[in-house]
């Protein structure tokens, strides 16, 4: 079993930032990309963030420049540094994980979500 437990939401003003945490644990082999999801009420969920195992990122537009991804290969975790947040990124965020399982297979997870609030 694999589990990724998500924490670092709350409450904060506009213009203010946030640090979500992301950790891995379970049968792990190893970790590809890692990324971060958003769903606000009434929407789909959107990819806000990823990052391969090298390192490499991409962003969404709405955040370009605001947030940044980040992460510990060796703590199997993510990071994500939220900057100038604005009521517009209120959201349940999710971190997702392609792991290499110790089967050998690969299998997508998702953690149970923090919620994020932006006052304005």
């Amino acid at each position: 079993q694999v589990q990724l437990v998500e924490s670092g939401g709350g409450l904060v003003q506009a213009g203010g930032s946030l640090r979500l945490s992301c950790v891995a644990s379970g049968s792990i082999l190893s970790i590809n990309a890692m990324g971060w999801y958003r769903q606000a009420p009434g929407k789909q969920r959107e990819l806000v963030t990823r990052i391969t195992s090298d390192g490499s990122t991409n962003y969404a537009d709405s955040v370009k420049g605001r947030f940044t991804i980040s992460r510990d290969n060796a703590k199997k975790s993510a990071y994500l540094q939220m900057n100038s947040l604005t009521p517009e990124d209120t959201a349940v965020y999710y971190c997702n994980a392609n792991v290499l399982l110790l089967s050998g297979s690969y299998r997508q997870y998702w953690g149970q979500g923090t919620q994020v609030t932006v006052s304005s």
